[in-house]
């Protein structure tokens, strides 16, 4: 049998959860009611859309090549570029810890590509002493 101190926490438990999400009573004395008017616009056949994106919104991918890794990494913040992929060289799966100890061999998409900004840029690094 489950005792009443149980059943009583839980609620308290679950009704404070509920607050917490934003739901409440959807009726009686403590109901809110909500009304939405929506308006539909329609566009004509005729109108071209486009999925390209504009120029304005790429932005040009700088040459990090010989770097210290830290320095790569502000270099691509500084362009508007936050969706930074860091990468061993040596193909040993290392994680890039110290990021001044490690040095830019290569990246892709290559320097000068312009790519969106919210683009995956891949950052190639060898420790200092390994190059």
């Amino acid at each position: 049998m489950i005792s009443p101190i149980r059943v009583a926490a839980a609620a308290v438990v679950l009704s404070a959860g509920l607050a917490a999400c934003g739901a409440g009573p959807t009726s009686g004395p403590g109901a809110t009611t909500t009304s939405a008017t929506s308006t539909s616009t329609s566009t004509s056949a005729a109108e071209p859309t486009s999925a390209a994106p504009t120029s304005a919104a790429l932005i040009k991918v700088p040459d990090v090549s010989g770097m210290n890794h830290q320095d790569a990494q502000n270099a691509m913040q500084k362009a508007g570029l936050y969706n930074l992929r860091e990468v061993d060289g040596t193909g040993q799966g290392r994680a890039l810890l110290i990021d001044r100890n490690w040095v830019q061999t290569g990246q892709d998409p290559a320097p000068g590509t312009e790519v969106q900004p919210d683009a995956v840029i891949t950052l190639t690094a060898v420790k200092t002493a390994e190059r």
